[in-house]
């Protein structure tokens, strides 16, 4: 292993993430009390231009009026893009005003590093004039063909800049390649395998080696459940640790998906002690259910237990 080994920058429990427009306020309740880990008040693509205004509103009476984190929630607010008129007022009223209630800003289409300093330069401001006490977290869309060529860059330089977590929008990303495509988040009948897998194992490489959360984006068919769940299982297969639910239905797939069972839980662990054993009577590798077991299957193990403490401790 590298000499240099980048440290996770924060821990939080994302299996599911269910998008909440923050012109609907009737549904804020529902998400409080739904089985989500995390939720995201949305202030960009689900909300009309005349309605930007009203929804910021919205957003900010949620997160001072509810208590998403007693009811076990990280809650998020997915500002504009920094190419609109909106974000800067984004920022400073939510923030300004909601702040101390508000565990992590999503920022949209996040192209190159310049998007996140941006960003959290502002937060560095408010925060200090406002005299917050609590730190709000950076989280990026990578969903242009321009972020995911910075992808590292931005995974590299972020982490120093409270990026915490990098999310997948495959809808933006189909549209920025000139994909022949209309479908979001689904297999693409024309495509032979996942259309989207060297994309979101670019994203993944980035975040893991530098600490940062990895999320899987939408699935646009609600009505699938059983293509969602495909998609989710690819995610994990390849190292994400949780999916957006872009309606309620798809929070307990998602759950399901990307919660370890008690049996690989325990494997896991079973795993674990095996080879402290085994380092006890001065060897590196041991012999589990047949099977030969060494420091590369602990770190497996150790991602599975953690996983589920994590999950426990909910």
């Amino acid at each position: 292993m590298s000499h240099i080994v980048h440290e996770n920058v924060m821990q939080r429990l994302q299996r599911s993430e269910l998008a909440v427009p923050g012109s609907s306020p009737k549904m804020f309740e529902k998400a409080l009390k739904s089985e989500a880990d995390y939720v995201f008040l949305d202030l960009e693509d689900a909300v009309a231009p005349d309605d930007k205004v009203q929804a910021r509103k919205n957003v900010i009476e949620a997160l001072n009026d509810l208590d998403w984190r007693g009811n076990g929630k990280t809650v998020s607010v997915r500002i504009n893009s920094i190419d609109t008129h909106y974000m800067y007022r984004d920022v400073v009223e939510v923030v300004e005003q909601a702040g101390p209630n508000l565990d992590t800003i999503l920022l949209p289409k996040a192209g190159t590093f310049s998007d996140v300093y941006m960003l959290s330069a502002m937060l560095n401001q408010i925060e200090t004039s406002t005299k917050m006490k609590n730190r709000i977290g950076i989280e990026v869309l990578i969903e242009t063909t321009l972020g995911m060529a910075n992808v590292l860059d931005i995974a590299k330089k972020g982490r120093y800049e409270r990026l915490e977590a990098m999310h997948f929008g495959v809808a933006d990303y189909a549209a920025s390649c000139r994909a022949r495509t209309t479908v979001i988040g689904g297999l693409n009948p024309d495509y032979p395998g996942d259309q989207w897998h060297a994309g979101l194992s670019q994203m993944l490489v980035a975040c893991r080696a530098y600490g940062i959360r990895a999320i899987d984006g939408p699935f646009g068919d609600f009505n699938d459940p059983d293509s969602y769940t495909d998609a989710a299982r690819r995610g994990a297969a390849l190292g994400f640790e949780g999916k957006w639910a872009i309606h309620p239905s798809q929070i307990a797939l998602a759950n399901d998906v990307y919660t370890p069972p008690p049996a690989e839980v325990q494997h896991a662990k079973d795993i674990l002690i095996a080879l402290e054993v085994a380092a006890k009577e001065g060897r590196g590798a041991a012999q589990l259910n047949g099977r030969m077991i060494d420091a590369a299957s602990a770190k497996m193990a150790e991602n599975i237990v953690n996983t589920d403490n994590a999950i426990q401790a909910k």
